[in-house]
């Protein structure tokens, strides 16, 4: 029996985008499927009272020196390639929810990549609508379509509703990564993950 990951992320979280890397290998050696659930970070941020690291521990130079060296040390321990975006702390309204309007599209994953690898290996500025609009254009998408849905009242409602959904799951940031019940947080927690998925795999 085929198991299944439930990916939550937003495109604002180089942590996000570390673990979204990775994934794949995790759910390949184990046979799991992945699902991802686009949310705004900032709603959940704002209804959780939690808060990007980086703005948590601003005042401890010692804390943020770290966080940042962590994420690189760990793209580069797995050949990953990764920059911490210029733009950040970015935002990616418009682009979380194309990212809706992709979910359950055969295109889907070309989304998430082109606009994941746009921030943290580009560091373009994706809440420039002319910037975004290029990315999608080079990468194959229908860019019409998707920008029509950016301002569609069904798809921003959707965003919403589904960030509300998985905060009453737990969530309190991302990436958050759930195998049935068991939530999984950050981009520390594959090793975790991977010993749940080996118990039926």
């Amino acid at each position: 029996m085929t198991q299944h990951i439930d990916f939550v992320y937003d495109f604002c979280s180089p942590n996000a985008f570390l673990a979204y890397k990775t994934l794949p290998d995790v759910a390949d050696r184990h046979g799991a499927r992945v699902t991802y659930a686009p949310v705004l970070l900032s709603i959940v941020f704002k209804v959780t009272n939690n808060q990007n690291p980086f703005q948590a521990f601003s005042e401890n130079r010692q804390k943020t020196a770290y966080l940042s060296h962590d994420l690189h040390r760990f793209a580069r321990m797995r050949g990953l390639s990764f920059h911490m975006s210029p733009h950040f702390p970015v935002n990616t309204k418009l682009a979380m929810r194309g990212a809706v309007f992709a979910s359950g599209k055969s295109w889907e994953n070309r989304y998430i990549k082109a606009v994941f690898e746009a921030i943290w290996v580009h560091g373009q500025k994706v809440d420039d609508l002319g910037v975004l609009s290029e990315i999608l254009q080079e990468n194959e998408l229908p860019v019409r379509k998707i920008r029509e849905a950016m301002f569609s009242p069904e798809v921003k409602q959707h965003l919403k509703d589904q960030t509300k959904a998985v905060v009453k799951r737990g969530v309190f940031g991302v990436p958050s990564m759930f195998v049935g019940s068991e939530m999984f947080f950050g981009k520390d927690s594959m090793a975790d993950l991977a010993l749940e998925l080996s118990k039926t795999s």
